[in-house]
């Protein structure tokens, strides 16, 4: 655990770094539902999008990111392209700002590698943006788990299937980080350590099926757990119609959550099955983002450990690049 000796900030000044579709119509919605924060300043490349969003929110807006990062902000949400992350970290770190940032963290293990040992040299909390750790069906099939209700783990399947026609977003360029299972798998790989701990080998398939673009839009794994068990997981970009869930089995049990991946505007569904008795069934809806939001500002405001490390983005990170190193897809 980081231990942070400075004192710990009254309340969360925001900077966003990075003004794409998300920042605009999910993070900043979803900080505006959380107390103790509020957002000060955004950057963008693009001076006439900076422009754009500070004087739709009356905030300060910046084209160039050192000044940016001297505005009156103590932590930056970082939604930039992936191919920025590695360099906007550091900046950021080394100017003493806590982080939040877009997964995968970095383009490769070695820039992750960096970012955690900067983040640490400058006593900087670091976070990565995985917001299905901070559902709470999520938290409540991993307190059954960890109850060991279910026995003994057998299994921890799970799929994120999407449609996303390409287009000029970075996600369809290989060299900036795209790619369904860099996008997506980086999700799955990361609940699949949650609710099973680490893993001691991956391998599977990443391939391009339907849009024969330069990247990946499939990419399917197994992971081994280090303690017992499998992990399963297949994502998309080209999936128009998909059964998106989770299904977790242990040897006196069952759990499996639905419209959770890939759903919006619907309560999610968890279906729990233990051995002697009755089926439960629990709806709940809640806001993944804003849960998130507020766990991670809660570790800024109390200098502790987030939910969901730079360390877990760097573990995420090295099973996509041995999974990748394991498969034959090449660049078209």
């Amino acid at each position: 655990m980081l231990k942070i000796k400075k004192p710990a900030p009254k309340k969360i000044k925001w900077g966003i770094a990075g003004l794409g579709r998300f920042a605009e119509h999910s993070f900043i919605p979803a900080l505006s539902h959380v107390r103790k924060g509020s957002l000060v300043s955004v950057f963008s490349h693009d001076q006439k999008r900076a422009k754009e969003i500070s004087g739709k929110l009356g905030v300060n807006g910046f084209s160039n990111y050192d000044e940016f990062l001297k505005s009156d902000i103590n932590a930056v949400y970082i939604s930039s392209a992936n191919h920025h992350h590695y360099e906007q970290v550091i900046k950021a770190a080394k100017a003493g700002k806590n982080i939040l940032c877009e997964k995968p963290i970095a383009l490769n293990s070695a820039e992750a590698e960096e970012i955690v040992r900067v983040c640490e040299e400058n006593e900087v909390l670091f976070a990565v943006n995985y917001v299905f750790r901070s559902h709470p069906l999520i938290i409540k099939a991993k307190e059954i788990l960890s109850s060991r209700m279910l026995g003994k783990l057998i299994s921890v399947q799970l799929n994120f299937n999407i449609n996303f026609s390409p287009d000029e977003n970075f996600r369809f360029v290989k060299e900036k980080g795209g790619g369904a299972l860099r996008d997506l798998g980086t999700h799955m790989i990361d609940l699949i350590r949650f609710f099973g701990g680490e893993v001691s080998s991956i391998s599977g398939v990443v391939d391009n099926l339907i849009y024969k673009i330069n990247v990946d839009d499939f990419a399917a794994g197994i992971l081994k757990y280090e303690n017992s068990g499998y992990g399963y997981f297949n994502v998309s970009f080209n999936s128009k119609k998909a059964f998106n869930r989770i299904d977790i089995i242990g040897h006196s049990g069952a759990i499996s959550i639905e419209n959770l991946i890939g759903v919006k505007h619907l309560p999610a569904k968890i279906t729990i099955q233990l051995d002697g008795e009755a089926k439960k069934t629990f709806m709940k809806r809640s806001n993944k983002l804003v849960q998130h939001i507020k766990s991670v500002q809660s570790s800024f405001l109390n200098n502790q450990t987030p939910i969901v490390t730079g360390k877990d983005g760097l573990i995420n990170l090295k099973l996509m690049e041995e999974l990748e190193s394991k498969c034959l897809f090449k660049v078209n």
